[in-house]
Order: C-alpha cells, then structure tokens, then sequence
C-alpha cells in the first residue's frame, strides 16, 4: 500500500515532510533511478503553479534528479496539463508538476507524468516510494540540499503548449465576449495569450498572483465569484455581453462555468454538450462517455435521450482514465470541471482546452451556453465533508454501515448516495442525490451524523 502517494500524486503541507527539502530531494533521487531504469540519458521537464513554496521544492526535486545525471528543462510557471502536454510531445523521459491544485496556498504536492503524459501506475508509484524511503534512510541529514539555485523557466516551452490550444481552434471565436478567473495560479501567464489570439474579447479578474492568494476565495472552488461578475457586467453594460464566465483552478487542469445571466454551469453540464457536440461530429467513439460515482442521474438521463451511454468511474482522473482505456471512451468528466478529451490526445483535464471546447460549440451553434445544456434536468444533490482522525473501511464500522444501508433503502433506486474518502486530505465525503430535497438533506444528515460520532476528528 502507498504511503506517500495518494489520487493525485504526493501532498501536504510545504516545508513539512514529506515536503520538506530532504523529502523533496529523495524524491527526486527516487524518480531518477526509476527512470534510468528505462531510458538512460533521461531528461524531465518541470514546471510549478505559483505557490510561495512551488519554486523551491521544484528547483529541490531537480537537484535529486541531477545528482544522477538526469537532464532538466524547466517550463517556469505552467499547468499541470502543459506539463503533461510536454512530456508526450517532447524528448523528455517523465513532467513532473509542483502544485497542490485547488488547495490553499499553505499545501503543495508534487505530480509525475510518463513520457506517454499519463499519471504514473500506482506499482510504479510504489516502486519509487520504497527507493524514496531507502534515500532517506541512506541520506541521514539534509546536507544534499543546503544550496538550491533557481531553474530558469524555457519560454519556448510555454509557447509550445500554447501553439498546441490555439491551433486546435477551427472557428470564429471573435463574437464572444468572456470574463475569466484565473485563480491568480498556473492559469495566469497562459490564458492571457490563449484568449488573445483565438480573437476572444476577454476581461480577466484573480490575475496577480502574489504567491500566497492562489485559490484564495476565487477560482474554480468559487464559481460563484465569476457568476455574480457576469451578471453585475451585464445588467451595468448596454454594449456587448458577456456570453459565459470561465473561471479555472489553481493548476488549470479543471474549468467550471457561468452562463450570460450569472447561473453557474458545472462539470457535468459541459460533459452533456461535448459529448452531444462530438456524436454531432462522429468523433465520439462507441457513443459512450466516462463519468464518476460523484455525477448527476439527471445527466445520465438527459445522455440516455441522446442516444449516448455513460459509465462510471471512482473519483480521481488515474480512475477515469482507466475506465476510458477499458471501454474505448474518448470523452471523460466530472462535476468539478475536469474534463478529458482524448480525441485531441489531451491525456489529463485540461481547462483551457475545455473552454475553448465550450466557446467553439456555443459559436458553431450560434446558441447561448443556457440553450445547449437546457435540458439537463438536476436531481436535487449535496455533498458533506466530514473531517476525519482515521481512513477506516465504512463496512467495519457498524454505525456508519448502518447509516448507509438504510439510506440506500429509503432511496430504493429514487436517488444515490456515495460514502468515500477524500483522496488528497483527510476528509470523508457524503453524496445523496433524492428527487426531493427534504428526503435529500435528512439522508446526508443521518450518515454525516454517523460518520462524525465515530471518527470525525
């Protein structure tokens, strides 16, 4: 069982293990001899959202890949999905990312992609953990890390990304006007030339990032931000609309929504239109889409009517990408705004190209983004987070078993409730959809009130 790597790579707190410097080191030392393994002469490129911290675990992290020889590019401030870009387009053995995502900026974590730009096995994943913890055994003091310079950031990669967005754009994006939110993360320095050159009239907002206010009520984790900003634009202004809010997160690899009266529009709303947008277009293999335990019925409804089926994934774009390769699916989503496209071999969620996704469908269509998702008729959901002081099975806990199945009988097939773990922090999640809200909240309620009488910290 993997001890340092979770869903979505190794985080925590910076400056404490496992993201202290000597953990970083190792872990950089560890990731090297895993790839020496397969190529040697292997280069990395690196890049880092920006976190107060990101700079120097990253530059940490290089200083243990080059003290095998491994050869650094480092890309400077990017998204996770450019460094996942960089790695299966470039001469690169691994990409490996500093940033905790959407988290707040005291966290960061650390992300490896292969050289096919796929988040790393969990095998392999355990493979480096045992040479990580061999490091640090051997190592002792953190003497290997008393000096870290500073990696100059390749424009040219950056640039190389870029290129890759706007050139997937065939239609006329000038007759959108758009408000964006770049989460002041990773997003920033990227979508400013992005929207410019796809000739999209775009006013940004949580665009200075100052190290220490990524995500910082803003972002993708408060879509209710850029909703009210659209809606307060357009009833001031008797010019041009804004035809959406796009509002991305820390790293850039989700996207959430607002459409030109303010209602916010989420992940599972935008896997509807691009799944309808490619059965339109033939480019929707089998007609089938990946979502996850966390998704609507409503969306798998409204799919159903188009003639599309959908499959379930747990939680965690490692396990949605696994269910994609199983069943041939070349469109994945989840609620969060994280949407993979692999008919444009994208290999993780990527928000920029998301959005454009949902501009070139609103401009194809000449419809609004409310038209193309009007139809999507929500179950009434919510989702508790309970903090939790163990990660204990739910069956072996007998009350919070019992909670669950009585729930899932109440329901009957009239709704869902999925109990999980929190992947990256120590929280459990509690999801009931019901088709009323009354039946809804006291269901989340009953199994909360279990969950936090017998492990909430």
């Amino acid at each position: 069982m993997r001890k340092l790597f979770g869903t979505d790579g190794i985080r925590g707190l910076a400056g404490e293990y496992p993201l202290n410097e000597h953990t970083t080191f190792a872990i950089g030392q560890a990731l090297g001899q895993h790839l020496l393994k397969v190529r040697p002469h292997a280069r990395v490129v690196i890049g880092q959202d920006t976190r107060q911290s990101s700079e120097w675990i990253a530059n940490s992290v290089a200083r243990g890949l080059m003290s095998l020889g491994i050869g650094i590019e480092s890309a400077g401030v990017m998204t996770t999905p450019g460094v996942a870009y960089l790695a299966r387009t470039g001469d690169f053995a691994a990409g490996i990312v500093v940033s905790a995502s959407h988290n707040p900026w005291q966290d960061n974590g650390i992300k490896v992609f292969g050289h096919d730009g796929y988040k790393l096995a969990d095998e392999i994943e355990l493979e480096i953990e045992r040479e990580i913890f061999a490091h640090l055994e051997e190592n002792g003091a953190a003497e290997h890390v008393a000096e870290i310079r500073t990696l100059p950031g390749n424009s040219s990669l950056r640039e190389s990304y870029i290129e890759w967005l706007v050139y997937s754009v065939t239609e006329d994006l000038s007759n959108l006007k758009v408000m964006v939110d770049c989460a002041n993360g990773a997003a920033t320095p990227i979508a400013h030339e992005v929207f410019r050159r796809c000739g999209v009239d775009a006013a940004f907002i949580n665009d200075v990032p100052d190290g220490r206010n990524i995500n910082l009520n803003c972002g993708a984790l408060h879509p209710e931000l850029i909703a009210s900003r659209v809606q307060q634009g357009n009833s001031e202004s008797h010019l041009k609309r804004y035809a959406l809010g796009i509002t991305f997160d820390g790293d850039a690899d989700r996207a959430l929504f607002c459409d030109d009266e303010g209602k916010i529009v989420n992940g599972d709303a935008v896997l509807l239109l691009a799944a309808r947008s490619m059965k339109q277009q033939g480019t929707l293999t089998n007609n089938v889409v990946v979502a996850t335990t966390m998704s609507n019925m409503g969306l798998e409804i409204a799919l159903r009517h188009s003639g599309i089926d959908m499959l379930r994934a747990p939680v965690g774009d490692k396990y949605v990408l696994e269910e994609m390769q199983k069943s041939g699916a070349v469109l994945s989503g989840e609620q969060s705004g994280h949407i993979i496209f692999r008919d444009g071999d994208a290999t993780t969620g990527d928000g920029l190209l998301t959005a454009i996704r949902v501009m070139a469908k609103m401009s194809r269509t000449e419809h609004t983004l409310a038209e193309l998702v009007a139809d999507l008729k929500v179950f009434p959901q919510t989702i508790r987070n309970i903090r939790v002081f163990e990660k204990k099975p739910f069956e072996q806990v007998p009350e919070i078993a019992h909670a669950i199945r009585t729930a899932e009988t109440e329901l009957d097939g009239d709704g869902r409730i999925v109990v999980r773990y929190s992947g990256t922090e120590a929280l459990a999640r509690v999801m009931v959809e019901a088709e009323s809200e009354q039946k809804m909240r006291r269901l989340t309620d009953m199994v909360a009130d279990a969950i936090q009488k017998t492990l909430g910290s």
